[in-house]
């Protein structure tokens, strides 16, 4: 049983400024209570923005040098922890072991590298003229993030934030909070000066909310669902503080019709049910060529039952889904899809045979369009939609027609064709025939957001820039 009941303020674990109030944290794969958090108050905030406003003024006149000197620091201390950071994400979100102590770590890993990288040749002043141009730290940042990916979504705004000069408060998802602990307490062991980085764990609709209006937070930077982005830009427009937002997604994956169909149409099935589906830029509608759905169906039901699915410290391909809401919104959109009149080609509603304990999802394909509720709505599970399209301008016009844009694929022999079909999709962020960049921008365009994260777009996320003009004479 983990015990984790004080918050880290002010350079030190602390207890609740109010009487105690716990959650308890299940374990997706056994129902069980693994252990518990305290749940913080608006008081915790205010005492963690102040211990973070009185650092700032000390941290943010730090140097390129002694701030990659604590990065570095920090590096080697993750490292070290990583296998139990794995462990601890396999345990809170049901992540199979090889996937948490695997691309879970590794991404979070992978951003602290890249803000080492990145603060080395960042240029924070540049003369233009009679004018110097400064990028210089936003403030106090409240950091709101969420359980899927919490090594990915929590470092890749930690990081940047130290990187350049801010101070913060982090509020880590309730239902996934060791890893964020285990995280605080490298963070500790490193040595970031006292105030620079707090943590508050507790209910976003409180510690959220208190930052988020909170008048000495500069900026919020929040991944989530787009309700609860949409009601974080309300609360801070009164304090007309920055608010940076990575929100859903429902991302289109479009194949083309060339010998390589049946392999990238297996490759995106399996794809959509790693992490169970739970990845905001998951290609949960796959659009493939309609003179051929006959191969596409094979091979997508071949995939999709190919997936294992049991306990996480198995050796099985996916897990459970990270809580019993979770898995009953899930089940509602499978329910509803078979409504819809989806032609259903792998999985379906309830646990996968033998599975009688633990949130499990069977991982389900359904033929559909892009008109049902199942391909409009961002269901954040092993469901994937496949919709036929004529020809690739209509595989365009159906990977636009969303509220999101966030993600996208294109795969194909040609690869001229997959640029110029990647030209036109209205998405922040777009896969051609696989490929992995930490430096490239990961940010959505309509409703799946503000701003870009990853690389030195996300460095650019904390920096004001500020003009002194006549800084060189006429």
């Amino acid at each position: 049983m983990r015990n984790y009941t004080q918050f880290y303020i002010d350079g030190q674990w602390t207890d609740p400024v109010a009487p105690a109030r716990t959650a308890e944290v299940i374990n997706p794969a056994t129902e069980e209570v693994s252990g518990q958090i305290s749940l913080g108050s608006s008081a915790d905030v205010d005492k963690a923005v102040a211990a973070a406003r009185r650092a700032f003024a000390g941290y943010s006149q730090t140097s390129v040098k002694e701030r990659l000197d604590l990065l570095e620091t920090i590096q080697a201390e993750y490292e070290r922890r990583e296998r139990e950071l794995g462990e601890a994400i396999t345990e809170e979100m049901g992540a199979p072991l090889s996937l948490g102590c695997g691309f879970h770590t590794l991404l979070g890993k992978g951003h602290l590298g890249t803000a080492i990288e990145v603060l080395k040749a960042f240029k924070f002043e540049e003369e233009r003229g009679v004018t110097l141009i400064r990028k210089e730290p936003i403030g106090v940042c409240g950091l709101i993030t969420p359980w899927n990916w919490p090594m990915n979504q929590t470092c890749v705004k930690i990081f940047p934030a130290l990187a350049t000069g801010c101070t913060m408060i982090l509020k880590p998802p309730q239902l996934a909070p060791y890893s964020a602990q285990l995280l605080a307490e490298i963070l500790h062991d490193s040595g970031v000066p006292a105030g620079v980085f707090n943590m508050i764990q507790g209910k976003g609709s409180e510690i959220g909310t208190a930052l988020t209006t909170h008048e000495d937070v500069d900026m919020i930077s929040f991944t989530g669902s787009e309700p609860v982005g949409v009601q974080i830009q309300k609360d801070a427009a009164d304090t007309v503080k920055r608010v940076g937002l990575e929100l859903g997604g429902k991302s289109a994956w479009i194949v083309l019709d060339d010998s390589d169909l049946g392999a990238n149409v297996a490759a995106a099935t399996a794809g959509m049910m790693g992490n169970s589906g739970q990845t905001c830029s998951a290609g949960s509608r796959l659009l493939v060529p309609s003179s051929r759905m006959d191969e596409v169906k094979a091979a997508a039901a071949e995939a999709a039952n190919g997936v294992t699915v049991g306990d996480p410290t198995g050796n099985f391909a996916m897990g459970p889904v990270v809580s019993k809401s979770q898995y009953n919104i899930i089940q509602q959109y499978i329910e509803k899809g078979i409504e819809e009149g989806a032609e259903l080609i792998a999985g379906g509603p309830g646990r996968p045979e033998g599975l009688d304990k633990g949130w499990y999802v069977k991982p389900t394909v359904f033929v559909g369009t892009n008109d049902m509720v199942i391909a409009r709505e961002e269901i954040f599970g092993p469901v994937l939609v496949i919709i036929g399209y004529d020809d690739l301008d209509h595989a365009v016009e159906i990977a636009n027609d969303s509220i999101f844009g966030l993600g996208g694929y294109v795969s194909g022999q040609d690869l001229e064709t997959c640029r110029e079909v990647s030209r036109k999709m209205r998405t922040g962020a777009i896969w051609v025939n696989g490929g992995f960049d930490f430096h490239a921008p990961f940010g959505g365009y309509k409703r799946s957001g503000n701003g870009r994260e990853w690389g030195d777009y996300g460095f650019e996320e904390y920096l004001e820039t500020k003009a002194v003009i006549g800084w060189n004479p006429a």
